[in-house]
């Protein structure tokens, strides 16, 4: 049964890898919880309110280091490095998609840094999908809680694109790069 689970979430991450879905332009109603509440652990064991990203962009990334998205740690560090002043980079190290998370928060810390050079902030190791999901990453993909989006992640490097009001605009599947126009031309 857990070898044809994984064949459908590769299989579906195939189908999915270029998907982008927008927030439509009018809510059936607005999300109870704002992105502003949460304050999660950071990689090195610090708590972050969330509160202190008001008025900015924030792109949520799920993470992974033996992936064949990984290197997409250089394009989220470049943009990172040119559009810092216009967004925040949040990585989320999860591992959920075939084991491809394997290692301590420490580990994940040490390898992001030796060969992708990463300063944007990493959070600790969470599951973005499943019975123990984040409430951040409930909050992400239930459209009871942000409004309209049903999209969990469906592999490793899918993004989330929160606006300057804590608003979630944009789903981003795995195969688009952090460099690509999609995301670009939204900072």
């Amino acid at each position: 049964m857990k070898k044809l689970i994984f064949i459908a979430l590769i299989l579906t991450s195939c189908f999915d890898s270029n998907k982008q879905i927008s927030k439509p332009d009018t809510l059936e109603a607005m999300p109870d919880k704002s992105f502003y509440d949460f304050t999660m652990t950071a990689i090195d064991g610090k708590q972050i309110d969330f509160s202190a990203f008001k008025n900015k962009k924030v792109l949520l990334v799920n993470t992974a280091s033996k992936c064949g998205y990984t290197p997409q740690y250089e394009d989220l560090q470049w943009l990172h490095e040119n559009y810092g002043d216009k967004i925040t980079i949040l990585g989320f190290p999860a591992n959920n998609f075939l084991g491809q998370e394997p290692g301590s928060n420490e580990d994940i810390a040490t390898f992001c840094k030796k060969n992708f050079g990463v300063t944007f902030q990493m959070f600790e190791k969470i599951d973005v999908i499943g019975d123990n999901q984040s409430a951040l990453y409930e909050w992400l993909s239930n459209p009871k809680e942000n409004g309209w989006n049903e999209q969990e992640p469906s592999w490793n490097f899918c993004k989330y694109l929160v606006n300057e009001k804590g608003e979630l605009v944009k789903f981003f599947g795995s195969g688009i790069n952090p460099r690509d126009e999609a995301i670009t031309s939204l900072l």
